[in-house]
Protein backbone atom coordinates (compact mmCIF):
# COMPACT_ATOMS: atom_id res chain seq x y z
CA UNK A 1 0.00 0.00 0.00
CA UNK A 2 2.00 2.92 -1.04
CA UNK A 3 -0.45 5.52 1.16
CA UNK A 4 -2.20 4.37 4.16
CA UNK A 5 -4.37 7.92 4.55
CA UNK A 6 -4.48 9.71 1.03
CA UNK A 7 -5.58 13.16 0.92
CA UNK A 8 -6.66 15.20 -1.99
CA UNK A 9 -7.62 18.67 -1.64
CA UNK A 10 -10.16 19.73 -4.18
CA UNK A 11 -11.98 16.53 -5.60
CA UNK A 12 -12.49 18.97 -9.37
CA UNK A 13 -11.54 16.89 -12.56
CA UNK A 14 -8.00 16.39 -11.68
CA UNK A 15 -8.50 15.90 -7.90
CA UNK A 16 -11.68 13.67 -8.26
CA UNK A 17 -10.28 11.47 -10.56
CA UNK A 18 -7.30 11.08 -8.83
CA UNK A 19 -9.26 9.47 -5.75
CA UNK A 20 -11.72 7.70 -8.68
CA UNK A 21 -8.18 6.13 -9.34
CA UNK A 22 -6.87 5.02 -5.95
CA UNK A 23 -10.19 3.94 -5.12
CA UNK A 24 -10.51 1.50 -7.92
CA UNK A 25 -6.32 0.64 -7.83
CA UNK A 26 -5.88 -1.38 -4.46
CA UNK A 27 -2.54 -0.97 -3.75
CA UNK A 28 -2.54 3.03 -3.87
CA UNK A 29 -4.39 3.80 -0.69
CA UNK A 30 -6.47 2.33 2.09
CA UNK A 31 -7.98 5.58 2.83
CA UNK A 32 -8.74 8.43 0.30
CA UNK A 33 -10.21 11.70 2.15
CA UNK A 34 -11.22 14.83 0.66
CA UNK A 35 -12.42 18.47 0.91
CA UNK A 36 -13.31 21.24 -1.31
CA UNK A 37 -13.87 24.94 -0.16
CA UNK A 38 -17.66 24.98 -0.70
CA UNK A 39 -20.25 23.06 1.34
CA UNK A 40 -22.07 22.44 -2.06
CA UNK A 41 -18.82 20.52 -3.55
CA UNK A 42 -18.39 18.44 -0.62
CA UNK A 43 -22.36 17.27 -0.47
CA UNK A 44 -21.80 16.18 -4.22
CA UNK A 45 -18.63 14.08 -3.24
CA UNK A 46 -20.35 12.60 -0.42
CA UNK A 47 -23.29 11.84 -2.89
CA UNK A 48 -20.87 10.52 -5.47
CA UNK A 49 -18.88 8.46 -3.00
CA UNK A 50 -15.33 8.49 -4.80
CA UNK A 51 -13.92 8.95 -1.37
CA UNK A 52 -14.17 7.30 1.97
CA UNK A 53 -14.48 10.32 3.91
CA UNK A 54 -15.19 14.53 3.15
CA UNK A 55 -14.00 16.70 5.76
CA UNK A 56 -15.36 20.50 6.12
CA UNK A 57 -12.01 21.83 6.10
CA UNK A 58 -8.19 21.42 4.76
CA UNK A 59 -6.69 21.45 7.99
CA UNK A 60 -8.95 18.61 9.40
CA UNK A 61 -8.44 16.40 6.02
CA UNK A 62 -4.40 16.56 6.43
CA UNK A 63 -4.67 15.20 10.16
CA UNK A 64 -2.81 11.74 10.15
CA UNK A 65 -2.40 11.88 6.36
CA UNK A 66 0.63 10.07 4.92
CA UNK A 67 0.10 11.44 1.61
CA UNK A 68 -1.59 15.44 0.42
CA UNK A 69 -2.12 16.16 -2.95
CA UNK A 70 -3.04 19.79 -3.80
CA UNK A 71 -5.40 19.53 -6.34
CA UNK A 72 -6.63 23.81 -6.33
CA UNK A 73 -5.93 26.47 -8.66
CA UNK A 74 -2.68 27.50 -8.65
CA UNK A 75 -3.41 30.74 -7.25
CA UNK A 76 -5.16 29.58 -4.48
CA UNK A 77 -1.55 27.74 -3.15
CA UNK A 78 -0.26 29.98 -0.60
CA UNK A 79 -3.69 30.13 1.49
CA UNK A 80 -4.43 26.52 1.31
CA UNK A 81 -0.62 25.67 2.91
CA UNK A 82 -1.17 28.89 4.88
CA UNK A 83 -3.50 26.54 6.62
CA UNK A 84 -2.42 22.76 6.46
CA UNK A 85 0.87 23.37 7.56
CA UNK A 86 0.64 23.18 10.90
CA UNK A 87 -0.85 20.07 10.84
CA UNK A 88 0.90 17.91 8.03
CA UNK A 89 2.10 14.80 9.97
CA UNK A 90 5.68 14.55 10.41
CA UNK A 91 6.95 12.48 7.18
CA UNK A 92 4.09 12.73 4.91
CA UNK A 93 4.47 13.48 1.35
CA UNK A 94 2.78 16.62 -0.03
CA UNK A 95 2.84 16.64 -3.67
CA UNK A 96 0.32 18.64 -6.11
CA UNK A 97 -1.14 18.67 -9.90
CA UNK A 98 -0.83 22.29 -10.75
CA UNK A 99 -0.02 23.17 -14.39
CA UNK A 100 2.97 25.70 -13.04
CA UNK A 101 5.64 24.93 -10.94
CA UNK A 102 7.65 27.94 -10.53
CA UNK A 103 4.74 29.53 -8.48
CA UNK A 104 3.95 25.93 -6.75
CA UNK A 105 7.67 25.83 -5.65
CA UNK A 106 7.43 29.93 -4.98
CA UNK A 107 4.38 29.03 -2.71
CA UNK A 108 4.82 26.06 -1.08
CA UNK A 109 8.46 25.92 0.13
CA UNK A 110 8.71 28.56 2.56
CA UNK A 111 5.82 27.21 4.58
CA UNK A 112 7.58 23.75 4.59
CA UNK A 113 7.20 21.95 8.21
CA UNK A 114 10.44 20.42 8.43
CA UNK A 115 10.22 16.82 8.24
CA UNK A 116 7.49 16.73 5.09
CA UNK A 117 8.58 15.98 1.78
CA UNK A 118 7.34 17.79 -1.28
CA UNK A 119 7.37 15.99 -4.79
CA UNK A 120 5.82 19.09 -7.46
CA UNK A 121 3.91 16.89 -10.21
CA UNK A 122 1.74 17.50 -12.84
CA UNK A 123 -0.25 15.23 -14.97
CA UNK A 124 -0.55 16.39 -18.22
CA UNK A 125 -4.20 14.95 -18.67
CA UNK A 126 -7.30 16.54 -19.04
CA UNK A 127 -11.22 17.57 -20.09
CA UNK A 128 -12.87 20.86 -20.53
CA UNK A 129 -14.94 20.09 -17.69
CA UNK A 130 -14.79 20.83 -13.72
CA UNK A 131 -16.51 19.88 -10.66
CA UNK A 132 -16.77 16.84 -8.66
CA UNK A 133 -18.93 15.17 -11.36
CA UNK A 134 -16.16 15.56 -14.17
CA UNK A 135 -13.41 13.03 -12.96
CA UNK A 136 -12.74 9.25 -14.02
CA UNK A 137 -10.55 6.61 -12.91
CA UNK A 138 -9.17 6.41 -16.62
CA UNK A 139 -7.82 9.99 -16.74
CA UNK A 140 -4.50 9.33 -16.30
CA UNK A 141 -4.04 6.22 -18.74
CA UNK A 142 -1.51 6.64 -21.39
CA UNK A 143 -0.97 10.12 -20.40
CA UNK A 144 2.33 12.03 -18.94
CA UNK A 145 3.35 12.92 -15.66
CA UNK A 146 5.69 15.45 -15.04
CA UNK A 147 7.55 15.08 -11.93
CA UNK A 148 9.67 17.79 -10.70
CA UNK A 149 12.05 17.44 -7.73
CA UNK A 150 14.16 20.14 -5.97
CA UNK A 151 17.65 19.67 -4.75
CA UNK A 152 17.67 17.87 -2.39
CA UNK A 153 14.24 15.77 -2.45
CA UNK A 154 14.57 12.70 -0.69
CA UNK A 155 14.59 9.71 -2.71
CA UNK A 156 11.99 7.65 -1.30
CA UNK A 157 9.19 10.43 -1.69
CA UNK A 158 9.73 10.96 -5.22
CA UNK A 159 9.87 7.10 -5.52
CA UNK A 160 6.29 6.76 -3.80
CA UNK A 161 4.76 9.62 -6.15
CA UNK A 162 6.42 8.18 -9.12
CA UNK A 163 4.89 5.03 -8.32
CA UNK A 164 1.35 6.40 -7.46
CA UNK A 165 1.14 7.76 -11.26
CA UNK A 166 2.42 4.47 -12.81
CA UNK A 167 -0.26 2.88 -10.91
CA UNK A 168 -2.45 5.66 -12.53
CA UNK A 169 -1.01 4.23 -15.80
CA UNK A 170 0.70 7.66 -16.49
CA UNK A 171 4.19 7.81 -18.33
CA UNK A 172 6.27 9.46 -16.04
CA UNK A 173 9.17 11.68 -16.81
CA UNK A 174 11.32 14.33 -14.49
CA UNK A 175 12.42 17.92 -15.44
CA UNK A 176 13.45 20.75 -13.36
CA UNK A 177 11.35 23.32 -12.84
CA UNK A 178 12.38 25.85 -14.94
CA UNK A 179 11.84 23.69 -18.03
CA UNK A 180 8.71 22.31 -16.81
CA UNK A 181 7.27 26.12 -17.04
CA UNK A 182 8.76 26.52 -20.57
CA UNK A 183 7.20 23.47 -22.58
CA UNK A 184 4.01 23.80 -20.92
CA UNK A 185 3.89 27.21 -21.34
CA UNK A 186 4.57 25.94 -25.44
CA UNK A 187 2.12 22.97 -25.58
CA UNK A 188 -0.40 24.11 -23.09
CA UNK A 189 -0.95 27.41 -21.86
CA UNK A 190 -0.37 29.34 -25.37
CA UNK A 191 -2.54 27.05 -27.00
CA UNK A 192 -5.30 27.99 -24.00
CA UNK A 193 -4.51 31.76 -24.44
CA UNK A 194 -4.90 31.53 -28.55
CA UNK A 195 -8.27 29.39 -27.62
CA UNK A 196 -9.92 32.36 -25.13
CA UNK A 197 -8.70 34.74 -27.81
CA UNK A 198 -10.06 33.64 -31.29
CA UNK A 199 -13.52 33.15 -29.18
CA UNK A 200 -13.39 36.61 -27.90
CA UNK A 201 -13.04 37.79 -31.47
CA UNK A 202 -15.56 35.75 -32.75
CA UNK A 203 -17.86 37.42 -29.75
CA UNK A 204 -17.08 40.50 -30.88
CA UNK A 205 -18.12 40.40 -34.21
CA UNK A 206 -21.42 42.29 -34.90
CA UNK A 207 -24.12 40.46 -34.16
CA UNK A 208 -25.19 38.94 -37.46
CA UNK A 209 -21.63 37.75 -38.40
CA UNK A 210 -21.47 36.25 -35.28
CA UNK A 211 -24.79 34.25 -35.78
CA UNK A 212 -23.58 32.71 -38.77
CA UNK A 213 -19.94 31.92 -37.02
CA UNK A 214 -21.80 29.97 -34.41
CA UNK A 215 -23.87 28.29 -36.66
CA UNK A 216 -21.48 27.22 -39.61
CA UNK A 217 -18.63 26.80 -37.29
CA UNK A 218 -16.09 24.00 -38.93
CA UNK A 219 -14.03 21.36 -36.95
CA UNK A 220 -11.25 24.00 -36.41
CA UNK A 221 -13.40 26.82 -34.50
CA UNK A 222 -14.92 24.04 -32.48
CA UNK A 223 -11.62 22.42 -31.49
CA UNK A 224 -10.63 25.77 -30.14
CA UNK A 225 -14.31 26.23 -28.47
CA UNK A 226 -13.95 23.15 -26.66
CA UNK A 227 -10.39 24.37 -24.76
CA UNK A 228 -11.95 27.32 -24.52
CA UNK A 229 -14.56 26.00 -22.33
CA UNK A 230 -11.94 25.13 -19.46
CA UNK A 231 -12.03 26.12 -15.85
CA UNK A 232 -11.97 29.97 -15.82
CA UNK A 233 -10.37 30.43 -12.12
CA UNK A 234 -7.46 27.20 -13.20
CA UNK A 235 -6.89 29.09 -16.31
CA UNK A 236 -6.30 32.73 -14.76
CA UNK A 237 -4.27 31.92 -12.30
CA UNK A 238 -1.46 29.27 -14.63
CA UNK A 239 -1.47 32.72 -17.03
CA UNK A 240 -0.51 34.85 -14.24
CA UNK A 241 1.43 32.44 -12.63
CA UNK A 242 3.36 31.35 -15.43
CA UNK A 243 3.29 34.70 -16.71
CA UNK A 244 7.16 35.07 -18.01
CA UNK A 245 7.39 31.91 -19.79
CA UNK A 246 3.67 32.42 -21.44
CA UNK A 247 5.03 35.67 -22.06
CA UNK A 248 8.10 34.55 -23.87
CA UNK A 249 6.33 31.62 -26.10
CA UNK A 250 3.36 34.05 -26.65
CA UNK A 251 6.51 37.09 -28.48
CA UNK A 252 7.63 33.97 -30.59
CA UNK A 253 4.17 32.91 -31.84
CA UNK A 254 3.25 36.12 -33.02
CA UNK A 255 6.63 36.79 -34.79
CA UNK A 256 5.98 33.26 -36.34
CA UNK A 257 2.05 34.51 -37.26
CA UNK A 258 3.24 37.66 -38.40
CA UNK A 259 5.67 36.06 -41.16
CA UNK A 260 3.09 33.56 -42.05
CA UNK A 261 0.62 37.16 -42.76
CA UNK A 262 3.02 38.59 -45.07
CA UNK A 263 3.39 35.55 -47.09
CA UNK A 264 -0.57 35.17 -47.62
CA UNK A 265 -0.32 38.99 -48.14
CA UNK A 266 2.48 39.44 -50.85
CA UNK A 267 1.38 35.40 -52.06
CA UNK A 268 4.59 33.34 -51.42
CA UNK A 269 3.04 30.26 -51.99
CA UNK A 270 6.34 28.27 -51.02
CA UNK A 271 6.76 29.63 -47.22
CA UNK A 272 2.62 28.97 -46.87
CA UNK A 273 3.57 25.20 -47.74
CA UNK A 274 6.51 25.08 -45.70
CA UNK A 275 4.50 25.68 -42.76
CA UNK A 276 1.61 23.66 -43.23
CA UNK A 277 4.09 20.67 -43.90
CA UNK A 278 5.59 21.36 -40.69
CA UNK A 279 2.23 21.05 -39.02
CA UNK A 280 1.78 18.12 -39.82
CA UNK A 281 5.02 16.64 -39.44
CA UNK A 282 4.12 18.16 -35.78
CA UNK A 283 0.73 16.53 -35.99
CA UNK A 284 2.23 12.61 -37.17
CA UNK A 285 4.34 12.98 -34.08
CA UNK A 286 1.83 13.42 -31.84
CA UNK A 287 -0.13 10.28 -33.82
CA UNK A 288 3.02 8.39 -33.72
CA UNK A 289 3.46 8.80 -29.95
CA UNK A 290 0.12 8.01 -29.33
CA UNK A 291 -1.01 11.28 -28.17
CA UNK A 292 -3.34 12.76 -30.39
Amino acid sequence: MLFERLCIIGPGLVGGSIARMARAHGGVARHVVTTAQSAASRARVRELGFADSVTDTAAEAVRGADGVILCVPVGAYAGVMAEIAPHLAPGAILSDAGSTKGSVVRDIAPLLPAGVHFVPAHPMAGTEFSGPDAGFATMFEGRYCIITPLPGSDAAAVAKVRAMWEAAGSMVETMDVATHDKVVAMVSHLPHLIAFTICGTADDLAEETREAVLKFAASGFRDFTRIAGSDVAMWRDIFLNNREALLEMLARFTEDSHALARAVRYGQAEFIEDRIHRGRKIRRGLIERKQA
